[in-house]
C-alpha cells in the first residue's frame, strides 16, 4: 500500500527551478522513489549508463552536459549495501569529473549509521568512515533522512541537510483518528524522537521502553516506563531491521494492558526475520516509509508504506534557490 505525503507544496516547480541548472539523477538502489522526486519537481531523471564487468566492478557514465550544473544524486545506502555505497562514489566521482558545478549526495537511508561510536575496543567508526568517502570522491553537500544518530552531521565538513520522516507519519496517523493516544519510544536512545512526535500528536502521553541490547540484532526487553493500559500506543523508531526489538516491545504493552500497537518507523530494512515477526498479529499496523524499496516478499497485510518524495523534491528545491530547510519537516 503506498501513498503520497500530503503536504501544502507546489504542484510544479519548473516555473520556479531555473531547469538549466537543476540537474536529477538516480543509482540503482531505489529508482521509484527518484522518479517520484522528479515528478514532483517537474523533471526528468538524467540519463545514466550504469553496468557491471565480468568481475563484478561497477561502471557508471553520465549521458548528457552536466558543466556548471547543480547535480543531485539520489542513492540509499541500503542492502546490498556495499554495492550500493561503492555506486554512489562513483557516481559523485564521474559527476566531478564531468565539471558540474554543485554535486549533493541525497541519502534517504545513510547506512553504516549505527556504527556512529566505540562501544568497545579495536572497532570502526563506519559511519565517519562513510562521510570521508563521500567528502573525498566529491560531494559539495548531503541531504540525508533520519539519521539514526544526529551526531553523524558532524562528521562532514561539508554543508548537511537532515530532514525527517515524520511529517508524513504524523499526517497519517492523524487521519486515522486514533483515540487515547500514548507515544511509546523502544529505548532510551529514542526518547527524543518519540517526545518531539508525541509533542505533534496534541502532547500525547510519552512511555518508554527499558531494553537491555545482549549484542547487535539480539535485545532483551525488560519494562515499560508510563501508563499503557486501555490505551493506543503508537512505537516510534527510526528504522526497523530484523524487527526483533519492536516486536517483543510491542508484546510488553500488550501485557502491560495496551489497546492497540502501532508501529511507526522511517526505514524498513526488513531483514529476515522480520516480515515474520511484524505480521505475527502483535501490531494493528506497521507504517513505515519508502525511502528503502520493499520487494513482495517483504510485504505483508499490516504494512502501510508511505511516500517521502515530496520531503525530498520540496528540499531539494529549497537547497536549489537556496532557501531555508532548518525548520522543514520536523
Amino acid at each position: 500500500m503506498s501513498r503520497s505525503a500530503t503536504l501544502s507544496l507546489q504542484p510544479s516547480l519548473l516555473s520556479v527551478v531555473d531547469n538549466n541548472r537543476l540537474r536529477l539523477f538516480s543509482g540503482s538502489a531505489n529508482t521509484t522513489l527518484a522518479q517520484e522526486v522528479a515528478r514532483y519537481l517537474g523533471i526528468d531523471l538524467g540519463p545514466m549508463v550504469r553496468k557491471r564487468f565480468a568481475d563484478g566492478e561497477l561502471y557508471v557514465q553520465i549521458q548528457e552536459s552536466i558543466r556548471g550544473c547543480d547535480v543531485y544524486l539520489i542513492q540509499p545506502v541500503c542492502n546490498p549495501v556495499n554495492d550500493h555505497l561503492v555506486e554512489l562514489l562513483i557516481m559523485i566521482d564521474a559527476c566531478r569529473r564531468a565539471s558540474a558545478r554543485q554535486i549533493t549526495a541525497v541519502l534517504p537511508y545513510y547506512g553504516y549509521a549505527r556504527a556512529d561510536r566505540k562501544t568497545a575496543g579495536r572497532e570502526s567508526i563506519a559511519a565517519k568512515l562513510v562521510a570521508n568517502l563521500v567528502t573525498e570522491a566529491g560531494a559539495n553537500r548531503v541531504l540525508a533522512m533520519d539519521l539514526h544518530s544526529a551526531q553523524i552531521q558532524g562528521y562532514f565538513d561539508i554543508p548537511f541537510d537532515h530532514v525527517y520522516g515524520s511529517p508524513v507519519l504524523l499526517d497519517y496517523i492523524a487521519s486515522k483518528q486514533l483515540s487515547d493516544i500514548v507515544v511509546v519510544s523502544p529505548d532510551v536512545g529514542g526518547v527524543a524522537r518519540a517526545r518531539a512526535f508525541a509533542k505533534k500528536l496534541d502532547d500525547a502521553p510519552l512511555a518508554i521502553i527499558d531494553k537491555r541490547r545482549q549484542a547487535h540484532n539480539v535485545a532483551e526487553v525488560f519494562n515499560v516506563i508510563g501508563d499503557v493500559r486501555g490505551k493506543t500506543a503508537v512505537l516510534v523508531d527510526d528504522m526497523i531491521d530484523t524487527g526483533g526489538t519492536i516486536t517483543e516491545g510491542a508484546r510488553l504493552l500488550r501485557k502491560e494492558g495496551a489497546r492497540q500497537v502501532y508501529a511507526c518507523a522511517t526505514h524498513a530494512i526488513f531483514s529476515p526475520p522480520a516480515v515474520e515477526r511484524l505480521s505475527s498479529g502483535v501490531f494493528e499496523e506497521v507504517i513505515v516509509t519508502n525511502t528503502i524499496p520493499l520487494p513482495s516478499d517483504r510485504q505483508f497485510e499490516q504494512l502501510t508504506v508511505l511516500s517521502v518524495a515530496n520531503v525530498l523534491g520540496e528540499t531539494i528545491w529549497r537547497i536549489h534557490e537556496d532557501s531555508s530547510v532548518s525548520s522543514m519537516f520536523r
